[in-house]
């Protein structure tokens, strides 16, 4: 009788996920219920006490990965079998935690809300920012009382709301039509890339594989963790090699496993070899992981491009050029890599978009017909509402800069590269799988190398440099990640057969309670310890470096103008040449081995380390294949997915750690 009531009960939770397509209400609420523990626990493990460098943001991203893990070997208990949520749950609990978590990170809400603030509170000792600069910051900013700047950045202080409420409305709503506006090109694309493209999403592959429905009990069941033995070799594996790591940073009396960066040539300051540089050894699993996971032909490209760099730095020093390492020629001189990656950033875009442009064509046909809610009722939004939300976003991101003085030409074409550079992340990921790369070259450095400071206004300068927050560094670990979570969760609704549409609106209800309780948590977390108080606020934090910093580049931009850079614009248009041919090669001949976003990311910063996982990776894959096929390879997939959440759990282990001492540890 038992058992009969039971399989009813389950039956009709079977039921109720059906007609929610996974979006029911117990998981939305538990998914809320984990924004908020998230929001909480990021501000003092990454925050405050500098624990973990990135808890919710990053990609992979840990804390949505390794909740997920801890939920689904939750529902797997027996004795919590009747209250355990399906796969679908699951999956979507992990999606709206993947979008909305990143909020309160150092790269997101910590980076955004004290941008402005700093100046006046630099201003102190920097007396002439007061004439040069500071007339021309919009007062909607920040508050400009020195009192409040002082209680920011010093702490032990109630938070003056009656000051902030405008500063907050301003950053809120141009954050929030950021994320319209790129959720809405996401939706109009997706479908090409998903469906038409079938890209492979490897990152999105990791919930989809460590979650699994159980054979033969339908939807209803609760989901489970692999049984595949290979998943959790590769898990305890990476698990035991990290852990060790991180309790011999903490205990120095216990041997660690050196996985690196370690230096394996020093830098040679005279000679040829100068353009070395250091060469550091990495050997991260988890990034050998991905590097196992993406085709070989990136792989490749990516380690052999960077091989071609140094060479031509050697070649450079060996021609007569002054001795340096190839991160002094990044931004400037020739070959300047980082206008290479931007030129190529730029064509590969432009590119993207040309092969979607019969997909695009039917979006706008769809969008401005009577067949809108019709045609694309599977869609996460009709095309027609995703089109009006994408130019109205826009549309009040370019005011936005209009109100702050700027010329419209100018709005547009920073509004623009920072869209941009978003959908082309998400793009990269989808493809890729390499969300965890910089942006090769920053929407700034752009604008100023391109155009010139000179032909720039003051207005502009402060506008440029105090949205700078939504365009650097990149890595994964700034704002443009939540638009590749939000591709990614997606693809997940569509691999799961989620009902997507439901789920996007719980993406966008999930990220606004993440934006109210995220500023509440830092304004409030800033004002008790100071900003200079906690961990990433501290001189060796890059977010308080930059902050402090970033008024001294709207001086040194207003009061030495330049000239556009030739050697920049040169090194872009290059760039931008190389990849079209690379991508025109590899379209042409099968067996064309280079890949044109290999060769971009080979001029990001951080290839310098990522080299030799991309190169491990790439051997692994091509060895697996050339001797067991694609049946041995897929058979190790498992392996690789392991590895991945086996280094994310060793940093939750870590977060606990760290609570339960209350940073001590």
């Amino acid at each position: 009788m038992g058992s009969e009531t039971e399989r009813a009960m389950l039956e009709n939770d079977g039921m109720r996920d059906e007609r929610a397509g996974g979006v029911t209400p117990r998981a939305v609420l538990v998914a809320f219920a984990l924004l908020i523990l998230i929001a909480v626990g990021a501000f003092y493990v990454e925050i405050a006490w500098n624990k973990i460098y990135m808890f919710a943001s990053g990609v992979p991203a840990m804390a949505p990965v390794v909740l997920l893990f801890v939920l689904t070997a939750v529902a797997g208990i027996p004795a919590l079998r009747r209250a355990g949520l399906t796969r679908r749950e699951l999956l979507t609990v992990y999606c709206i935690t993947l979008v909305g978590g990143p909020l309160v990170s150092h790269g997101v809400l910590f980076w955004m809300i004290p941008k402005v603030i700093a100046y006046y509170y630099v201003a102190r000792v920097q007396p002439l920012w007061e004439t040069t600069f500071l007339p021309f910051v919009p007062a909607s900013l920040a508050p400009t009382d020195p009192l409040a700047a002082e209680a920011f950045f010093q702490g032990h202080a109630q938070v003056p709301w009656q000051l902030w409420w405008a500063p907050l409305g301003s950053w809120g709503a141009f954050f929030f039509a950021l994320f319209i506006c790129t959720l809405c090109a996401v939706v109009l694309v997706q479908r090409q890339w998903i469906t038409n493209e079938r890209l492979t999403f490897p990152i999105a592959q990791i919930p989809l594989e460590m979650v699994r429905a159980p054979a033969g009990q339908g939807r209803s069941a609760a989901g489970r963790l692999p049984v595949a033995w290979v998943f959790w070799v590769g898990l305890g594996a990476s698990l035991f090699v990290n852990f060790m790591n991180s309790l011999s940073n903490r205990v120095p009396a216990i041997p660690a496993i050196p996985l690196g960066p370690v230096a394996i040539i020093q830098w040679q300051k005279v000679g040829p070899w100068a353009g070395l540089g250091q060469i550091d050894l990495v050997l991260w699993p988890w990034m050998i992981a991905v590097a196992y996971l993406i085709p070989k032909e990136l792989s490749f490209s990516a380690w052999f491009f960077w091989v071609v760099r140094l060479a031509l730095t050697v070649a450079a020093v060996a021609a007569g050029h002054t001795p340096q390492r190839p991160e002094d020629w990044y931004e400037s001189g020739f070959p300047a890599p980082y206008f290479q990656g931007g030129g190529a950033a730029l064509a590969l875009f432009i590119w993207v978009l040309w092969a979607a442009r019969r997909h695009i064509r039917q979006v706008f046909r769809i969008a401005a017909s009577h067949q809108s809610g019709r045609a694309d009722d599977r869609e996460p939004l009709t095309y027609r509402l995703a089109l009006i939300g994408f130019l109205l976003s826009f549309g009040f991101m370019v005011y936005f800069c209009w109100a702050a003085g700027c010329r419209i030409v100018f709005g547009l074409v920073l509004i623009g590269m920072i869209v941009g550079y978003y959908v082309m992340w998400a793009r990269l990921r989808a493809e890729t799988g390499l969300g965890f790369l910089p942006f090769p070259l920053e929407v700034q450095n752009g604008l100023t190398s391109l155009v010139g400071t000179a032909s720039l206004r003051p207005r502009e300068v402060v506008t440029m440099i105090s949205t700078r927050w939504a365009y650097f560094p990149g890595f994964g670990e700034s704002s443009e990640v939540i638009t590749g979570n939000v591709l990614e969760s997606i693809k997940i609704a569509d691999s799961a057969r989620i009902n997507s549409r439901r789920l996007t609106r719980a993406l966008v209800a999930g990220l606004l309670l993440s934006l109210v309780v995220g500023v509440f948590v830092i304004l409030v977390g800033c004002h008790t310890y100071g900003y200079f108080g906690l961990g990433m606020g501290g001189a060796y934090g890059w977010p308080s470096w930059q902050t402090r910093n970033d008024g001294g580049r709207i001086f040194e931009f207003l009061t030495n103008p330049a000239p556009p850079d030739t050697n920049a614009i040169a090194a872009t248009v290059g760039g931008a040449a190389v990849a079209v041919l690379l991508g025109a090669m590899r379209l042409r001949f099968w067996w064309w081995p280079f890949h044109p976003i290999g060769y971009m990311a080979a001029n990001c910063w951080g290839m310098h380390w990522y080299y030799m996982p991309f190169f491990l990776g790439w051997a692994f894959k091509s060895l697996v294949i050339r001797y067991g096929g694609l049946r041995l390879y897929r058979a190790t997939v498992p392996l690789a997915i392991g590895l991945i959440v086996g280094d994310l759990v060793n940093q939750g282990i870590w977060s606990v750690v760290a609570v339960v001492t209350q940073g001590r540890v």
